[in-house]
């Protein structure tokens, strides 16, 4: 448990009604960074907040959250179901009385049931998306798991209108019941780079002006698929001509499949032109040092790095999975492309690498796209508004 004791204490007076995030873990990804900017731009004085990881918050992502009245608590579960934390889940709800629980994804919904036991007032239970053993949410086990839980869930938040469309249509739940909350991204962090020139972060290798930085930015691990990006660039050098001998790749990021991902460089030819970055703090100033983004990921939710890209002023190749196609326009700020596709994907670099002015043309409109869309203040009002619409008047603080 990374927590502080007298921070503790002090919560338990506060009169503000406690917000309780329930996840897997809290460490480096997609959807802990959005509990992550939705904990640091909502409103204090309407709510405090507490993350509980059933596995483990790590303390470095844990200083993400700039506010101080935040608890974290890890559970150490261990693999399966999590049933023996029940009597444990229940007196932490007890003890700590959270006005709200918010459970996310399949992992984590199994909380809400001692959440109920416990009196807690509101059950959210939001979907952010699929893992790799059930990349389009086609398994009948998991529809199934989904809804006998459902009595147990309050509300339901679909980060995209596929996984809403999943909810209603294939688990069963009434559609009165899911609200549709996508994903916001931060534009004063994330922001085109001031002129043509693009940032040169810490370590880069990629400083040459007429290099052609494509990028991504994720966890190593095989649903995000890092290997077909690895394959795509290395055909696309081969296949583009004199244009694409200037293509230059930026992989940031950390996790289980670093080891095969240097083994397929290595065996693609391309090592003096990938940098494996490793986990990044300034992943804004890396966004910043790229001419294109690529995402080719096997399945995706809302994808919060495709919206800092397009926030970035970049033209984004996303594999057409979960809710991409509801970010990226092709032929307006991007390209979709199948997944585990390297030929496609090549071709939508290749594309790219020989018109510059295409890619700032789409990377503009992305950045339009963003303001206009999936500004991070709309994205905090409506869940402060969930959160508030779900509690009884006691419970609204003052």
């Amino acid at each position: 448990m990374c927590c502080a004791a007298a921070c503790r204490a002090g919560l338990v007076s506060d009169a503000r009604p406690l917000v309780m995030h329930l996840v897997y873990s809290f460490d480096v990804g997609g959807l802990e960074n959005g509990v992550a900017n939705l904990i640091n731009h909502m409103p204090a004085e309407r709510f405090r907040h507490a993350v509980v990881a059933l596995t483990h918050c790590a303390p470095a992502f844990c200083q993400r959250i700039t506010r101080p009245d935040v608890d974290f608590l890890s559970l150490h579960k261990p693999p399966g179901h999590g049933i023996k934390l029940y009597p444990r889940l229940y007196r932490l709800f007890r003890e700590r009385r959270p006005a709200v629980v918010h459970t996310r994804n399949l992992a984590a919904l199994e909380c809400v049931v001692p959440a109920r036991l416990a009196g807690v007032p509101a059950r959210v239970h939001g979907e952010h998306g699929w893992d790799v053993s059930d990349p389009q949410g086609t398994r009948r086990k998991f529809q199934l798991l989904r809804r006998a839980y459902s009595p147990f869930v309050s509300r339901y938040v679909a980060l995209s209108g596929h996984i809403e469309s999943y909810l209603v249509d294939r688990v069963g739940i009434d559609a009165d019941r899911v609200e549709r909350i996508c994903n916001g991204v931060d534009t004063a962090r994330f922001f085109p780079a001031a002129d043509a020139r693009r940032t040169v972060v810490a370590g880069s290798p990629f400083e040459a002006a007429d290099s052609i930085v494509v990028g991504t930015v994720g966890r190593l691990q095989a649903v995000k698929d890092q290997i077909t990006l690895v394959r795509a660039f290395a055909l696309a050098r081969q296949q583009g001509g004199v244009t694409a001998q200037a293509l230059r790749l930026l992989i940031a990021g950390d996790g289980p499949l670093r080891g095969e991902l240097e083994a397929e460089i290595r065996s693609a030819g391309v090592g003096d032109f990938v940098w494996l970055a490793g986990e990044r703090k300034d992943v804004a100033d890396v966004m910043r040092s790229l001419d294109m983004f690529v995402l080719p990921s096997r399945t995706e939710g809302i994808s919060n790095t495709i919206l800092e890209a397009m926030a970035s002023g970049l033209p984004v190749i996303a594999t057409a999975v979960g809710g991409n196609a509801e970010l990226v326009v092709p032929r307006g700020t991007g390209a979709l492309v199948p997944a585990a596709d390297p030929g496609a994907m090549a071709r939508a670099l290749m594309c790219y690498a020989a018109d510059a002015a295409l890619r700032h043309e789409h990377g503009a409109a992305g950045r339009q796209r963003v303001e206009q869309g999936f500004s991070l203040d709309a994205m905090v009002a409506r869940y402060t508004a969930l959160y508030e619409g779900l509690l009884p008047p006691p419970a609204l603080g003052s």
